[in-house]
């Protein structure tokens, strides 16, 4: 049976990307990147452009990291947008917000239906792709935004979100965030799931909607993944092993996504991928000593002095940006340890102030390919890095409701 549907799967994916409709056979790195299906699992253009008026059919060059051009350009066939609302939201005013974002973003895809379509399961998906547009999938990054109501996360999923993300960095009531485990445990209402918490993941199951345990404490994670029945996701994580900082996975979870039959999705902030970039920011304050003092009134760690200060110096931020090969490091790395059936591209564009030199906005997708090809991946593998391995939990998850307890 499980062959069965893996040869199903390679059969669909063979349609969508059928050499017949005028792509290229040959095996050169420009034709497969052109032959593969991207998936980029986490972008936050909505929250932090599009909510601010921009448009993302218009040029945004400069203003963002994402506009429809340059996805077509990157080889972009599925873009997660992401909804996100901050900590102040924590209490209320979290499902609100979502719903504003949903409706901006549904109105993006009304002016722009002929390049881009909301999808909502894996056969929307391929047939979006198919006819050559953009296939939008939502995701809710904040279990803040349900506000301790089931019936938010039902209203939320009506409307197409496709994946919670159960904290962003405020913990909330039900789970531990992985800031708040790490930075400030004796400000936790809850370490781990609560039994509300627990609801949750059930009741994300039984919808189809993808658990997302990016953001979550250690704690949150483990308690996720002893009763999550579907495969679950880390929409932008990286590997702690490599570059130790709290909101990356240590190898034993990673070990845990690859037996759950999940998919991590690295994320690509210098941050995440390079151990010596935290410590090069904070040392700006010492060349920078006036500009950092004047700066501590209004904000509150030595960490955001030093992100305000690459604002004002853009120089030392271009000088500090991670190499591409760090980030392909990490996505070798989890391929080795995990298998690479459970690694994808999770970017992070438009949601973070420094990235690897060479990805500058969405359009620079291929470099990630020809880097995969470079360190010796087959064409098939880097596929399922690019694409197929997040279609598959996708699919896994969306197919239809879990069974009932007893029925086949």
């Amino acid at each position: 049976m499980r062959i069965a549907r893996l040869l199903g799967f390679a059969v669909i994916l063979s349609l969508v990307f059928d050499p017949a409709q005028g792509q290229a056979t040959d095996s050169s790195q420009g034709n497969l990147h052109a032959r593969s299906l991207l998936v980029d699992a986490h972008n936050d253009v909505l929250a932090s452009a599009l909510m601010r008026g921009r448009k993302l059919e218009d040029d945004l060059r400069g203003k963002a990291h994402t506009d429809l051009d340059r996805l077509q350009q990157g080889g972009v066939n599925v873009q997660v947008f992401s909804v996100w609302c901050g900590e102040k939201f924590t209490h209320e005013g979290g499902f609100r917000e979502a719903n504003r974002q949903i409706d901006v973003l549904e109105e993006t895809i009304r002016r722009n239906s002929g390049r881009m379509a909301l999808v909502t399961d894996a056969s929307g998906l391929m047939r979006a792709v198919k006819q050559g547009k953009l296939a939008a999938v939502i995701g809710v990054e904040g279990g803040h935004m349900i506000e301790e109501r089931l019936d938010y996360l039902d209203s939320l999923h009506a409307r197409g979100a496709r994946y919670l993300t159960l904290t962003w960095n405020n913990s909330i009531s039900w789970a531990s965030s992985a800031q708040d485990e790490v930075l400030r445990p004796r400000s936790l209402r809850t370490r781990g799931l609560s039994d509300f918490g627990k609801r949750v993941i059930a009741r994300m199951n039984e919808l189809g909607m993808l658990v997302d345990l990016s953001h979550t404490g250690d704690s949150t994670f483990w308690d996720a993944m002893a009763i999550a029945k579907r495969p679950v996701i880390l929409s932008h994580s990286s590997a702690y092993a490599l570059c130790a900082h709290y909101r990356n996975l240590k190898d034993e979870q990673i070990k845990a996504v690859a037996r759950n039959g999940g998919v991590i999705c690295v994320n690509f902030y210098s941050a995440y991928i390079d151990p010596s970039y935290n410590g090069k920011v904070k040392a700006l304050l010492t060349r920078y000593p006036s500009e950092a003092d004047s700066l501590r009134s209004t904000l509150s760690s030595d960490y955001a002095i030093g992100i305000r200060l690459l604002q004002m110096h853009p120089g030392e931020a271009e000088a500090l940006r991670a190499p591409l090969s760090l980030l392909i490091d990490h996505i070798d790395y989890i391929a080795r340890l995990a298998g690479v059936d459970h690694v994808g591209l999770g970017s992070d564009f438009d949601g973070v102030n420094s990235l690897p030199r060479g990805l500058d906005d969405v359009s620079d997708f291929p470099k990630i390919t020809r880097a995969l090809k470079e360190r010796g991946y087959s064409d098939e593998e880097v596929k399922k890095i690019l694409g197929e391995n997040f279609l598959r939990v996708f699919r896994a998850n969306t197919a239809g409701p879990l069974p009932a307890a007893g029925q086949p």
